[in-house]
C-alpha cells in the first residue's frame, strides 16, 4: 500500500457526488474534506499527485476496466456517519425509521408508480439526488463494502434491496 502521509487508521477516499478525494477512518467512521492532525504533508502530496488527480484518474469514456455505474437512493438516520443532509440539517430519526421510510419507496419503485431516480431526486439524503442518484462509474475498493457488495451483486437495470452501510440505508439500481 502506498504510503499516503496520513495518520495511523486514516486513508483517502474519493467522493462520487462531488468528484473530490475525502479522508476517512474506518474504526472511527470519521470522514472529513481537511486532512487530520499529524498528517505528513509533504507525502500527502505525493501520494495524491499519483493517485488523485484527473490524469490518475482519467478514461475518456468514464468506464474504466471492471466499472459500474449505479444511482442510489440514501436515507439517512441519527446514527449515520454524517447525520445531516441537503434536505435536513439535523437527522433525528432512527435506523429503524428510515428503513420503513426505504420500505415505502421500494413498493412505489417496484410497483412501477415512479423511477428510482425520480424518487431520488425529492427523496434521497445523498447529494446525488440532483442527479437522480447517479454516483458515475466506479470500481472495486472505492466504495464502502456493503454497498460495492450489492451494487456488483446486480445486473444493470436491477434495484437491491435495502442495503445499509455507514452512510445510512440505500436503495441501489445498477445502471451500466
Amino acid at each position: 500500500m502506498a504510503d499516503t502521509g496520513l495518520p495511523t487508521g486514516w486513508e483517502v477516499r474519493h467522493s462520487n457526488s462531488k468528484n473530490l478525494p475525502y479522508y476517512f477512518n474506518p474504526s472511527t467512521k470519521e470522514s472529513r474534506w481537511e486532512p487530520p492532525a499529524e498528517t505528513d504533508t509533504d507525502k500527502l502530496k505525493v501520494y495524491m499527485a499519483q493517485n488523485h488527480t484527473p490524469a490518475a484518474r482519467s478514461d475518456p469514456s468514464g468506464e474504466g476496466e471492471g466499472k459500474i455505474r449505479c444511482s442510489h437512493l440514501l436515507v439517512k438516520h441519527r446514527d449515520s456517519r454524517r447525520p445531516s443532509s441537503w434536505r435536513e440539517a439535523d437527522i433525528t430519526r432512527t435506523k429503524e425509521e428510515a428503513i420503513e421510510i426505504l420500505k415505502g419507496h421500494e413498493q412505489r419503485i417496484q410497483s412501477g408508480e415512479i423511477t428510482l431516480g425520480d424518487l431520488a431526486v425529492a427523496e434521497s439524503d445523498c447529494s446525488s439526488a440532483r442527479k437522480k442518484g447517479d454516483l458515475g462509474f466506479f470500481g472495486r475498493g472505492e466504495m464502502q463494502k456493503e454497498f460495492e457488495d450489492a451494487a456488483f451483486g446486480l445486473q444493470p437495470g436491477e434495484v437491491s434491496s435495502i442495503i445499509e452501510t455507514a452512510s445510512g440505508v440505500h436503495l441501489i439500481e445498477r445502471v451500466q
